[in-house]
Order: structure tokens, then C-alpha cells, then sequence
């Protein structure tokens, strides 16, 4: 699974043809200025970035990492998936909608696994070295109906990562990995032409190129706690 990821400044050098496509002058100067909201460890109910097609246009989106669907009653009902299955992501009642016009890249530096040893459990960063991460997701809108249509904030974006079997990559760390996407793939990835079949097909064969270039090292285990942070939290052990 991907339950805790990282964005450091290189994460937005890393992927100039993603980020330099953004419809927005504002946006590109914004994310050449400053890079992305960094963060060396982001958690569920974080807001993330996201890129995604919407009306035409690639954005950069705020949404909230939970997946909440549109017909939920309320931001509160459970469950809030973090992650969507590969095996499943395109027929669930939960995320199929979104896959088939809401799918999107979220950028990282690299995540976190932890494995059990005797004495608690230990981190591992995985990343894959000179690169950095377009994880794919998915991303949708709950109307929050207590207010107006035309308020801008009538709408709560939020979003999954869609992970694969992790035992495609060379010492892996867990049993499910994010799903990523090779730089050739982005424009087909984020077009809602693109049918769910295909953008399956895409992603299996992109996600098992990725993996077999991850590598990994263990961290201190600060980064078990969402209430640290810092790039300390990415330095491999002694």
C-alpha cells in the first residue's frame, strides 16, 4: 500500500513535462518559483497535489487524500480509502466513475513502508534514484450540500492512489506498491478519451517498468509520526 509519501523541492524539477503542461501561467511560474508544498511526510486527510485534465485543460489540484464519492451523505461516513487496487479500480461501485473521467497524477519524491522486526516497526524510503514518482490516481468532487450550487466551495475534491501486487520489484518492502506512470504516458494517462481498458493496460505495463527501477534503504523510525517532518526523515540510517 501507499500509506505515507514525500514531496521535497527536486520532486517538481524532477518533472518538468508534467509540470510545465499546466494550462496556467500562473500555476508553471508558481511551481518554477517555489516547487511544489513540501512535505516529508504526507499523511490521509493531508491535501495533496494533483495533476489532472479538467474542461480541456491540465491543473494542478489541492484535493484531500481520502477518497470521498459523490454520493456520500456526509464527509464524515467511513470508510475514506487512501488507496484503489489496481485489480479493481476500473469496476468498483467506490472509484470506477473516477477512474473512467477522474484519473490524475500525484507527484512524489518517494514513500515510506514499514516492515515488523522485534523491537517495533521499521521504515524503509523507497524511491527510484535521479527520478522522482508520478504516482496515479483518482480523483473526484463531493457536493457539500448545505451550500449554494454557485458557491466555490460547494465542491471538496479528494483523491486515491492506485497501487499494484508489490512483489514485481527487487526487494520489495510490502506486499502493494503505488502505481506510477513513466513520463511517455502522462498525456494519455490524464485524457478522459482514454477508455478504462486501455488505461489499465497503460498503467500495468508503466507501474511494472517503475518497480523495477525502486530502490530502498531503512530511516529513522521519527518518520512512524506524523508530527515529524523535515528531510532528516529521508536520511538512511548509519
Amino acid at each position: 500500500m501507499c500509506g505515507r509519501f514525500v514531496v521535497a523541492r527536486a520532486t517538481s524539477d524532477l518533472l518538468p513535462s508534467l509540470l510545465d503542461s499546466l494550462a496556467s501561467a500562473e500555476a508553471r511560474a508558481d511551481v518554477a518559483d517555489h516547487g511544489l508544498p513540501e512535505s516529508f511526510n504526507v499523511a490521509p486527510t493531508d491535501r495533496v497535489s494533483a495533476v489532472r485534465e479538467r474542461h480541456g485543460e491540465r491543473e494542478l489540484a489541492s484535493p484531500r487524500w481520502g477518497f470521498v464519492p459523490s454520493w456520500y451523505p456526509d464527509l464524515k461516513k467511513r470508510p475514506q480509502p487512501i488507496n484503489a487496487r489496481i485489480e479493481t479500480v476500473s469496476t468498483s461501485g467506490m472509484f470506477r466513475k473516477a477512474f473512467a473521467g477522474g484519473r490524475c497524477i500525484i507527484p512524489a519524491q518517494g514513500y515510506y513502508e514499514w516492515v515488523v522486526t522485534e523491537t517495533g516497526k521499521q521504515p524503509h524510503y523507497i524511491f527510484e534514484p535521479g527520478a522522482a514518482l508520478a504516482m496515479a490516481g483518482i480523483v473526484t468532487a463531493w457536493p457539500d450540500r448545505s451550500k449554494a450550487e454557485d458557491d466555490p466551495d460547494r465542491w471538496v475534491l479528494s483523491t486515491a492512489i492506485i497501487t499494484r501486487d508489490a512483489h514485481v520489484a527487487p526487494g520489495e518492502v510490502h506486499d502493494r506498491m503505488p502505481a506510477c506512470l513513466t513520463p511517455e504516458s502522462f498525456d494519455a494517462w490524464l485524457d478522459p478519451a482514454l477508455d478504462a481498458d486501455s488505461a489499465l493496460a497503460l498503467l500495468d505495463g508503466d507501474s511494472l517498468e517503475v518497480a523495477h527501477a525502486l530502490t530502498h534503504y531503512e530511516v529513522s523510525r521519527d518518520a512512524n509520526s506524523v508530527r515529524n517532518n523535515g528531510p532528516q526523515l529521508i536520511e538512511p540510517l548509519g
